[in-house]
């Protein structure tokens, strides 16, 4: 039997990421990591993060298929068919306190930008080559923390794509390239029966925030929600690093 304060902190972790996805279409990495990482091995946290961003994806595919173009996509995957493999390698071989304290500035960067710099701005023309090059970035971090969301996600967003075009790129990119990172953890030996118990309780915690987060996006303006969430992740990256960059130095 787990303790239940790791219980709590899973659970939670697998609540808020659910809703995230289920308002923007992407995160659970972001969302779910700032909470598991504190309570279980970055080996064990992030097949986890694939395995319960597959299993609540599929229940929002219809709200942007329409849009799906894989013209514009090919670049995207062009660029993480490089990337991915190098992910993977670098989780197998990082320090368990450095990787947290990596992803703790990894969260603040990100969420900052977003919050200060990103509705600012607007990238104009084709940029295939940056796609693909954005699509590289997105397979390392996607084999790295299965979170190959906020390079492409804020990259559609500098293109000033629709909100249905930026979706119809950015999440079934990113659904693509959890499988194929989920896939390499496989064949490393990571999906343990250690990640199939702790997937017992996060599995069914995320569909549930995934309901809750797609019941709230019909009746409460995105923006409100979106900030919120980014705070949520900004306050985790500073804890992360809080808690680990000590140990980086003890050690």
């Amino acid at each position: 039997m787990l303790p239940l304060e790791t219980i709590a902190f899973l659970v939670t972790g697998a609540a808020l990421a659910g809703f995230v996805m289920g308002l923007v279409g992407f995160g659970t990495g972001l969302a779910a990591l700032g909470f598991w990482l504190l309570v279980v091995d970055p080996l064990v946290a992030v097949p986890l993060v694939s395995i319960c961003s597959i299993a609540t994806t599929a229940f929002t595919l219809r709200s942007y298929a329409h849009a799906i173009s894989w013209q514009r996509l090919a670049p995207f995957f062009a660029g993480a068919v490089l990337g991915l493999p190098m992910g993977v390698l670098l989780l197998g071989q990082l320090d368990a306190a450095l990787f947290k304290v990596i992803m703790g500035v990894f969260l603040i960067g990100y969420t900052l930008f977003r919050l200060a710099i990103l509705p600012n701005v607007t990238v104009r023309g084709k940029g295939q080559f940056m796609d693909a090059v954005v699509g590289l970035g997105g397979g390392v971090l996607g084999g790295f923390a299965a979170i190959p969301g906020p390079l492409t996600t804020v990259w559609c967003g500098l293109r000033g794509w629709s909100k249905d075009e930026q979706r119809a790129v950015y999440q079934p990119f990113n659904q693509t390239i959890i499988l194929l990172a989920l896939a390499g953890y496989v064949s490393q030996g990571m999906l343990t029966q250690e990640v199939g118990l702790l997937a017992f309780y996060c599995v069914p915690a995320s569909l549930l925030g995934m309901a809750v987060g797609m019941a709230g996006y019909k009746h409460i303006g995105e923006a409100q929600f979106q900030k919120l969430i980014l705070w949520l992740l900004l306050a985790s990256g500073i804890m992360l690093i809080i808690l680990n960059v000590f140990s980086i130095g003890r050690s």
